[in-house]
């Protein structure tokens, strides 16, 4: 009787351990998978890099930009702008707006990635709004900003010599309890950064 018992409390603890296992992997998974993507380009995951230093390349490309909002979200979104033609290697900003459609505040935070995904690896961000949760207050529309730049490399490998335009889409998700915890800060546009023209 007494190995029984021992047996059955042996098999709960290692239930238990094996469930609490899967559950940290489960609340790890996004974080890690996210963290992959960012260093490796996998997916259309751009890169994340202080201003480059370069001379501009005379070569053009057309960035364009998409904006989506998760069903959870009560916001508008949108990109201010639908494309721009950019000079690969300067950082060029660009602004999304988005509108808090409740009577209260919400905080949210973006996902992102480029197509196509060849891409992502040419595609960096210097400064971005997706960087920090947003928050807004009920019925308070802001506009977004992200700079960014095409790396002139991106013309000289095999792979992505024939990628005439980019497309940067976001899409924005509701922060759990996002209701009514403190502001965490919203992006401000860089100074040194010019818009592009086109």
């Amino acid at each position: 009787m007494a190995k029984a018992r021992a047996k059955n409390h042996l098999t709960a603890v290692l239930l238990f351990a094996v469930a609490g296992g899967m559950g940290g992997l489960a609340f790890a998974a996004a974080p890690l998978y996210q963290w992959f993507c960012q260093v490796t380009g996998f997916a259309g995951t751009p890169n994340i890099s202080a201003p480059v230093v370069a001379q501009p390349s005379a070569r053009t490309i057309t960035v364009r930009f998409d904006a989506n909002v998760n069903p959870a979200l009560p916001w508008r979104f949108r990109p201010e702008r639908l494309e721009m033609t950019v000079r690969a290697g300067e950082p060029t900003l660009a602004f999304y707006k988005a509108l808090n459609r409740s009577d209260g505040p919400v905080t949210g935070t973006a996902t992102f990635n480029v197509t196509p995904y060849k891409a992502g690896n040419y595609f960096s961000k210097i400064d971005c709004f997706c960087f920090t949760e947003q928050r807004l207050a009920a019925g308070e529309e802001v506009a977004m900003s992200v700079q960014f730049l095409v790396d002139p490399k991106i013309f000289d490998d095999p792979n992505t010599g024939d990628v005439t335009a980019i497309t940067l889409s976001y899409t924005f998700f509701r922060v759990p309890g996002g209701g009514g915890e403190k502001s965490q800060g919203r992006a401000k546009a860089p100074a040194t950064a010019r818009p592009a023209k086109g």
